[in-house]
């Protein structure tokens, strides 16, 4: 690959950027309906977690334990989104994006989960869509970002099937207060890193762990789904409704059989199992037996009630995944390879490099004829990012975006069903249990006054949404 310069201009200074060509790339070549957006999340950036009535939420309560967040970050500031919004989405306009992807609270609007409304927090809602809406930017909401109210998991949370019951509230209150300016809903953000992540191995919130867990979470994050999607679908008058789901591409290490089957194992947790509910396909349960056991948590009727006719999936992909088979991982029988002992390229968290990758978990997702169309509703990278000067020259995160677009372009003139994409993130955030060390921004933050620096990422993208 040749390289050529971009002249980005800045406040202090033209800044050269030498960036390797991945092909002609133009905002033109995606077509003119091809939405443009950037994302944030409710918990990441919002702070105010104690204010005009909100409740604590399972992250508080996690980030509130020792050893639970690197360096003991909390996000009771974060990114101070709550008072700031109105700048932060003048940012989105001045970057260029037409879309903005924002999570709702589930405790800023209901602080016990359930009964009474705190209108503190839909009125805060309520002007971040007009706001969006005064800069010609559509808003989309996502229902569940993975902060449930610290209330709901005290009566067992997403284990408890009376969950179905405190979602579909939580999601009628939402269409009501929202649906008459907000067409676009996404139900829930990676329902796997809950079931996985939250109640598995307790390396999110609520951190509880044991395999025991796994089944009735899923059955439920599942059922969720579903049920949201039907709500928005008879609430709100002509909504474009999703459900956004992490999804990898997923390869053996090796052609043996062995590793071909771990990855296909592998394959029907990370990107079937909640995706092939919802098209009216059942769980995976041929390529991994161990969902069978999902079966006990399952009454009369939840098989019809687990599909739903989304208008699009939303498709978030990072990275790749390389598997080998393993006698040392009951149930799952794998280990993933790391992306550090194959010596690829890493961003901060120690993710893969891997733009083809992208390519391949689209056309994997074509295959589905039931899908009607994909939105990649998450995709970025997180590097070590410095503030010089007034500057942050992320020159890999340009190149990032460049390679995973160009494929993303690829699969879309193949003949994939794809209408859009979401940048994440705006802005540099609370990232989980990593605290604030990996920034994905297109805006920096400086956490100790809160002064944003649009990255020289943020100023390519500016410049390629205007060609």
């Amino acid at each position: 690959m040749k390289d050529f310069k971009y002249n980005i201009e800045s406040s202090e200074q033209a800044v050269n950027l030498e960036i390797p060509e991945t092909g002609i790339l133009s905002r033109k070549d995606f077509g003119v309906d091809f939405k443009w957006g950037t994302a944030t999340a409710a918990f990441q950036v919002e702070g105010a977690v104690t204010e005009h009535g909100r409740g604590p939420s399972i992250w508080d309560t996690f980030t509130s334990q020792k050893g639970k967040i690197k360096n003991g970050h909390h996000a009771e500031i974060a990114c101070d989104f709550y008072n700031r919004y109105e700048a932060d989405l003048e940012l989105v306009a001045e970057l260029g994006f037409k879309e903005f992807r924002f999570s709702l609270s589930w405790s800023r609007i209901l602080p016990d989960g359930t009964g009474k409304i705190n209108q503190s927090g839909i009125d805060f809602y309520n002007r971040i869509i007009d706001k969006c809406i005064s800069l010609n930017i559509e808003p989309w909401i996502t229902l569940y970002h993975w902060d449930l109210p610290q209330a709901l998991e005290d009566r067992g949370g997403w284990k408890n099937r009376e969950i179905i019951k405190w979602f579909s509230e939580y999601v009628s209150i939402c269409a009501d207060a929202f649906g008459g300016k907000v067409r676009n809903w996404i139900v829930l953000n990676e329902p796997m890193a809950v079931a996985g992540l939250g109640y598995t191995t307790g390396m999110h919130a609520p951190g509880k762990k044991g395999l025991f867990n796994f089944l009735p979470v899923v059955h439920h994050l599942a059922m969720c789904q579903a049920e949201g999607g039907r709500i928005v679908r008879d609430m709100v008058q002509d909504a474009y409704i999703g459900t956004a789901l992490s999804c990898s591409h997923v390869q053996p290490f090796s052609q043996s059989a062995r590793d071909i089957r771990a990855a296909k194992r592998a394959d029907a947790i990370m990107n079937r199992l909640f995706l092939e509910p919802c098209l009216g396909m059942g769980y995976p349960v041929e390529t991994f037996p161990f969902l069978k056991g999902i079966s006990k948590f399952m009454l009369e009727g939840d098989a019809e009630k687990l599909a739903f006719d989304f208008d699009f999936i939303g498709l978030q992909n990072y990275f790749r995944v390389i598997v080998k088979h393993s006698y040392f991982a009951p149930v799952l029988w794998l280990e993933e390879v790391s992306a550090r002992k194959r010596n690829v390229p890493l961003t901060a968290m120690g993710w893969e490099v891997a733009p083809d990758g992208m390519y391949e978990i689209l056309k994997q997702f074509s295959q589905y004829p039931n899908i009607r169309e994909i939105i990649i509703s998450e995709n970025g990278a997180a590097f070590e990012d410095i503030l010089e000067n007034g500057i942050v020259q992320d020159i890999k995160r340009i190149q990032f975006f460049e390679e995973y677009l160009a494929n993303i372009l690829k699969a879309k003139n193949e003949g994939v069903k794809i209408g859009g994409y979401l940048a994440w993130s705006l802005l540099d955030n609370f990232e989980w249990a990593e605290g604030y060390g990996p920034r994905f921004g297109l805006v920096y933050v400086n956490y100790e006054n809160q002064e944003r620096v649009i990255k020289d990422s943020g100023k390519w993208f500016a410049r390629f949404l205007k060609e």
